[in-house]
């Protein structure tokens, strides 16, 4: 499944404000509407609805961007209302929270499993890491799915989740531990991570 979503297809949403956009807030976008597409796509399964939730997420942080700027990581706060955003959507819709957690969890787990084959060569189907990856911790997910679903580097997953690089480092350290201990597998992390 492709997560890109053509630029052209967001391309007007920022002339729905009327007032003038500060020029961090229009670098803000830029550096992030990509990622925060690509992600809203995984979790939601439908581009449409990936690019609304998306387009409500950037109207509001638009709108509040003076406040946003006060808070401690203008990153962090934008990124948990994108994903406020995709839960509001999903409720609204009056889709079984669990039915949708499930979709997003079979498409993190597939393509985990593939990225990590070598270090899971035991096992034979990826039921048991879907297992293992819906009991992650939100923040460990959230990880998971940014490096290994979307393939963003550390670098860039820790100014998506507006954190720091060695705190997506230790998520994804403690996930896939979380992960082989979940799957009864011994683990040693790889001398190099892959940044």
């Amino acid at each position: 499944m492709a997560y890109d979503i053509p630029p052209e297809d967001f391309s007007d949403h920022l002339a729905e404000i009327q007032h003038t956009l500060p020029p961090a807030f229009e670098a803000f976008h830029d550096l992030y509407i990509k990622a925060y597409l690509r992600y809203a796509h995984v979790m939601l399964g439908d581009k449409d609805a990936a690019i609304a939730v998306v387009r409500r997420c950037f109207s509001h942080l638009a709108l509040n961007w003076e406040q946003v700027m006060l808070s401690e990581s203008p990153e962090e706060y934008a990124f948990a209302l994108l994903k406020q955003r995709v839960d509001t959507h999903l409720r609204f819709l009056g889709l079984n929270a669990q039915m949708v957690e499930t979709a997003a969890f079979q498409r993190t787990a597939g393509a985990m499993l593939k990225s990590m084959r070598r270090q899971f060569e035991v096992m034979e189907s990826s039921l048991g890491l879907y297992t293992a990856i819906a009991a992650l911790p939100e923040r460990q997910y959230d990880v998971i799915v940014l490096l290994y679903v979307l393939g963003y580097p550390v670098t860039k997953t820790a100014r998506i989740m507006g954190i720091r690089r060695e705190t997506v480092r230790s998520h994804r350290s403690l996930a896939r531990r979380r992960i082989a201990r979940t799957l009864g597998i011994r683990w040693t992390a790889p001398d190099q991570e892959q940044e």
